[in-house]
C-alpha cells in the first residue's frame, strides 16, 4: 500500500516486544531488523536500511549455522541496498555471498538460486557488462524452467530481464522476442489489467522507440497507461513513468509541445507521490530540460537541468552516475549555445565521475569521450577531437556487439572530423562504416541512415 510510516510503526512495536520477550541474539530479532530494513529501502533511505540489515546479519551469524538460508536472504537484502546506491562492486559481493550459501544449503534447482543469479545479472547489466548479465539471467531462467510451472510470473521476469539486456546490446529482434515471451506468460497468469502487464507493454515500447518505430512505441505506452489508470491510484509513481515514456516518443518525433505536456504530467504526479528531493523528480526536470534544449530555449533548459542537479546533490552520493548524467546534459546546452569552454568543463566533470564509479569499458565512459570529441570538433581542435572519438570507439568495441548502432555513431563522428580536416578519403571510409552498421541494425526509415547518406553525398561532391 506504500504506507511506510504505518509499516515502520508496526514493525517497531513488534521489535520492542521481541526485545523484552527474547534473548538478544534470537533469530526472530534478526527478522524484525530485516523487515524494518525493507521499509527503509523502499523509502530510499539506504543508509538506514543497510544499518538494519547488518544488525540482522550480526545476530544470524551468532544464532544460526554458517550456511543457513536466512543468512543468504540477509546478504541478498544488503546487495539490494548497495545496488540501489549504485555501489555495484559491493552489491555483487553481497549477492555472491548469498549465492554461495544457497548452493550449499539448497537443492540445485531451488528458486532461491534463480533469484540470486537474477540479482547478479542485474548488477552486471547496470555495470554495462552485458555478456555476463546475459549469462546470469539465462542461468536463472534455466532453474526456473525446471522448478516452476510453465506460466509462473517469475519466468516472465527472466524473459523480461533478458530482453532488456538484448535491447542494450542493440539486438532488437532478440529483445522483442524475449519481451513478448514475458508478456504471453503474464497474459495467462495474471488478470488483464494487472500492473505487470503494463510493465511489459512499456518494455516492448522501449525497444520500438530505440528502433525508431515511434508510432508502435506510442501505442504500447498508451496501452500501459490505460491499464495503470484502472489498476493504480491516480498519483502512483508508475503512471509517471508511463507519461515520461510517452514524452520520450514525442520528443524523438520532434513534437516538443506534446513531449513537454507528457513530461509535465509525470512531474506533477511525482510532486504529489514522492518526497521533494526524490531522484525521480530530478528525472522529470531533466526530461523537461531536454525538450527546451531541442526547442532552442537554452535558458529554460539550463534552469531545469540545474534544478535536477540540485536534487541529485542532496539525494545521491557525490560520485553517483546520475550526477554525471546531469553534468553531461548541462554540457550539451552550453555546446549548443556556443560556450565551448563551459561545455568542456561540464563534460569533463561527468567523465571524472564515470571514471570513479564505472568499470573502465562501460558505455557511459564512451559517451563522455564522444561528447568531449564533439566540443573539440566545434572548437576546430581536430587532433584532440579525433583522440576523444577514438577513445570512445575503443570502449564501444569492447563493450558492445560489432553491429551496435552506437558504434556507427562513433564512426560518423570520426568521419565528420576528417571531413573538417579535408581528409576526404578517410572521412568517406568512416561514413561508410557507419552506414553499413545502421542499415543492418535500424529500420530503413530511421533518420540516422538518411543522415549518414547525406554526409556521404556531400563529401563526394568535395572529392
Amino acid at each position: 500500500m506504500g504506507e511506510y510510516s504505518k509499516a515502520l510503526s508496526s514493525y517497531e512495536q513488534s521489535l520492542e516486544i521481541k526485545k523484552i520477550a527474547l534473548p538478544s541474539n534470537h533469530p526472530d530479532l534478526a527478522t524484525s531488523y530485516n523487515n524494518i530494513g525493507f521499509v527503509h529501502n523502499d523509502m530510499d533511505e539506504y543508509s538506514k536500511a543497510l544499518s538494519f540489515y547488518q544488525l540482522s546479519v550480526q545476530i544470524q551469524k551468532i544464532a544460526l549455522p554458517p550456511n543457513h538460508p536466512d543468512l543468504a536472504i540477509s546478504y541478498n537484502n544488503i546487495g539490494d541496498v548497495y545496488s540501489n546506491m549504485r555501489d555495484y562492486s559491493k552489491a555483487l559481493s553481497s549477492y555472491e555471498q548469498s549465492l554461495e550459501i544457497q548452493k550449499i544449503a539448497l537443492p540445485p534447482n531451488h528458486p532461491g538460486l534463480a533469484l540470486s543469479y537474477n540479482n547478479i545479472g542485474n548488477v552486471y547489466s547496470n555495470m554495462g557488462d552485458y555478456s555476463k548479465a546475459l549469462s546470469s539471467y539465462k542461468q536463472s531462467l534455466e532453474i526456473r524452467k525446471i522448478a516452476l510451472p510453465p506460466n509462473h510470473p517469475d519466468l516472465a521476469i527472466s524473459y523480461n530481464d533478458i530482453g532488456v539486456v538484448y535491447s542494450n546490446m542493440g539486438e532488437y529482434s532478440k529483445a522483442l522476442s524475449s519481451h513478448e515471451q514475458s508478456l504471453e506468460i503474464k497474459k495467462i497468469a495474471l488478470p488483464w489489467n494487472h500492473p505487470d502487464l503494463a510493465t511489459s507493454y512499456n518494455n516492448i515500447g522501449f525497444v520500438h522507440n530505440d528502433m525508431g518505430e515511434y508510432s508502435r512505441a506510442l501505442s504500447l505506452y498508451e496501452l500501459s497507461v490505460q491499464i495503470q489508470k484502472i489498476a493504480l491510484p491516480p498519483n502512483h509513481p508508475d503512471l509517471a513513468i508511463s507519461y515520461n515514456n510517452i514524452g520520450d516518443v514525442y520528443s524523438n518525433r520532434g513534437d516538443y509541445s506534446k513531449a513537454l505536456s507528457s513530461y509535465e504530467q509525470a512531474l506533477e504526479i511525482r510532486k504529489i507521490a514522492l518526497p521533494p528531493n526524490h531522484p525521480e523528480l530530478a528525472i522529470s526536470y531533466n526530461n523537461i530540460s531536454l525538450v527546451y534544449n531541442n526547442m532552442g530555449e537554452y535558458s529554460k533548459a539550463l534552469s531545469s537541468y540545474e534544478r535536477s542537479l540540485e536534487i541529485k546533490k542532496i539525494a545521491l552520493p557525490p560520485n553517483h552516475p546520475d550526477l554525471a548524467s546531469d553534468y553531461n546534459n548541462i554540457g550539451i546546452v552550453y555546446r549548443k549555445m556556443g560556450e565551448y569552454s563551459k561545455a568542456l568543463s561540464s563534460y569533463e566533470r561527468s567523465l571524472e565521475i564515470h571514471k570513479i564509479v564505472l568499470p573502465p569499458n562501460h558505455p557511459s565512459l564512451a559517451a563522455s569521450y564522444n561528447n568531449i570529441g564533439l566540443v573539440y570538433n566545434n572548437m576546430g581542435e581536430y587532433s584532440k577531437a579525433l583522440s576523444s572519438y577514438e577513445r570512445s570507439l575503443e570502449i564501444k568495441k569492447i563493450a558492445l556487439p560489432s553491429n551496435h548502432p552506437n558504434l556507427a555513431y562513433s564512426y560518423n563522428g570520426i568521419g565528420l572530423v576528417y571531413d573538417n580536416m579535408k581528409e576526404y578519403s578517410k572521412a568517406l571510409s568512416y561514413f561508410e562504416k557507419a552506414r553499413i552498421i545502421w542499415e543492418k541494425s535500424l529500420p530503413p526509415t530511421h533518420w540516422y541512415i538518411s543522415h549518414v547518406k547525406s554526409n556521404i553525398e556531400l563529401l563526394k561532391k568535395k572529392m
